[in-house]
């Protein structure tokens, strides 16, 4: 159960001191209880009181540090398991694979591919997060020189390779990078738990479809001093897709609900599983790939594992990913204010839309891609969409009145006409009142709007 502010309060030294930047230590309390703030702040507490206040403040799943530097990743983290009850934390780390066994010039143009792949989406850039490199050829040596390559690259890695002497000759290399470990299993936990401690690694334990087993090997690696460990369960596709969802909801229930300490760790998913027997047609194993990986960030993985590199193989994934782990709590919104399209002058139209992210982005690619010269006159409906906030009553004459006032667009054009959304219609009578313009009401779709203007402007 999550700690509300109370319980938090109740640990605090009560001074209101100040020192944290709050005025008192309730509103400390609050901040702590949703994430906003550090306990380290307090400098008030004694050590034993830092650390019975750190466990009751600790997630109900384990977060894990991946990388080093900007882009290191943290998985885990979370503390519900429905988004509407709080939030998610830590989007689902993506990593694709690269085998150690590929020519030097297929593993450089995958590994660019890899590093450079991103796409802007309501306005946040997506990308990869992480570099897999995989001991396909069973081959020490091979994997070493693998790891040789990825000295330089920025992104986090994840080692996968059951042999304990691959792993820890690689990470000669490459653990001042803080690699996550891929993997300890029944048969070298032993090896694998020593080699994590000796490079401050995570170690993700592989047990497939036995969470009894799981959760012996899981306090096996805790009681060596293991603490950073990521579960893979198993990644079971076509029919047995329903398998790996059931151990990954389970796992995640015995976490948050339970407080199972052997399972309060983030969840790992290998949809790369798809290319060991491949479709005919290789698009069908793309598309199965990346249908399993949206099934799984929908069930709790916390990091996984894929190999296809196309963008239209990505970008679904990507985007679940992102409307996913947005802050149900904060709608996302841009800035209110005045935005200009193209070449503006005095005769310019004026259109008016809403602060919601999406309705924002939606609106200006299809202004740009419809060549419009325009003013956008942005209203604050609190992240709303147009016919939510219409009748939420963010979308108001007053509103717009002040908004028409505050950007000072009456002094840029020579006309007084405004532009409003289809969705808007009912209100425009109250907006011509409250601000003196006259109010056209456009089309309720955005990808109109350019055919729109051609006609009456």
């Amino acid at each position: 159960m999550k700690a509300t502010a109370m319980d938090i309060y109740k640990l605090l030294p009560k001074t209101n001191c100040g020192k944290c930047g709050d005025a008192s230590c309730m509103a400390f309390a609050t901040k702590l209880s949703q994430k906003e703030a550090e306990l380290s702040l307090c400098t008030q507490l004694t050590g034993l009181e830092f650390e019975k206040l750190s466990k009751v403040l600790a997630p109900a799943v384990r977060e894990i540090t991946i990388g080093v530097g900007e882009k290191a990743v943290k998985i885990g983290g979370d503390e519900v398991l429905y988004r509407y009850e709080l939030t998610y934390y830590n989007p689902t780390a993506i990593a694709v694979d690269l085998s150690d066994d590929m020519d030097d010039c297929a593993f450089e143009e995958k590994l660019n591919a890899i590093e450079t792949l991103e796409f802007e989406r309501t306005g946040e850039t997506l990308t990869l997060n992480a570099i897999a490199l995989r001991n396909k050829s069973k081959d020490a040596e091979k994997f070493k020189k693998a790891s040789e390559k990825l000295k330089n690259s920025k992104l986090p890695i994840i080692l996968c390779s059951f042999d304990t002497k691959a792993i820890d000759e690689s990470l000669e290399i490459l653990g001042s990078k803080r690699p996550l470990i891929y993997a300890a299993t029944e048969k070298n936990i032993d090896e694998m738990s020593k080699i994590a401690l000796k490079h401050n690694c995570p170690l993700a334990l592989f047990v497939p479809n036995n969470l009894e087993k799981m959760k012996e090997l899981s306090r096996k690696l805790r009681n060596a001093g293991v603490k950073d460990i990521v579960l893979d369960p198993g990644t079971y596709i076509g029919e047995s897709i329903g398998d790996t969802m059931d151990n990954f909801i389970m796992i995640r229930r015995l976490a948050v609900e339970v407080n199972d300490e052997d399972f309060r760790y983030p969840i790992m998913a290998v949809p790369a599983v798809c290319w060991m027997n491949p479709e005919e047609n290789e698009v069908l194993t793309k598309m199965k790939e990346a249908t399993t990986a949206a099934a799984l960030i929908n069930r709790y993985a916390d990091v996984m594992i894929v190999h296809g590199i196309d963008i239209w193989e990505l970008m679904p994934i990507l985007t679940l990913r992102q409307s996913l782990y947005t802050d149900p709590r904060k709608p996302q919104s841009v800035e209110s204010k005045l935005y200009e399209f193209g070449t503006v002058d005095e005769n310019s139209p004026v259109i008016m839309s809403t602060n919601f992210a999406l309705t924002y982005y939606t609106v200006a690619g299809d202004l740009k891609s419809g060549k419009v010269n325009c003013y956008l006159l942005v209203l604050d409906t609190n992240g709303k969409a147009v016919d939510v906030a219409v009748a939420g009553g963010q979308f108001n004459g007053k509103a717009a009145a002040e908004l028409i006032k505050e950007t000072g667009i009456e002094k840029l054009v020579n006309h007084k006409k405004l532009i409003i959304p289809g969705l808007a219609a009912s209100v425009s009578g109250d907006i011509e009142d409250q601000s003196g313009w006259e109010v056209i009401v456009g089309t309720r779709d955005s990808s109109e709007v350019p055919a729109f203007l051609a006609k009456i402007w």
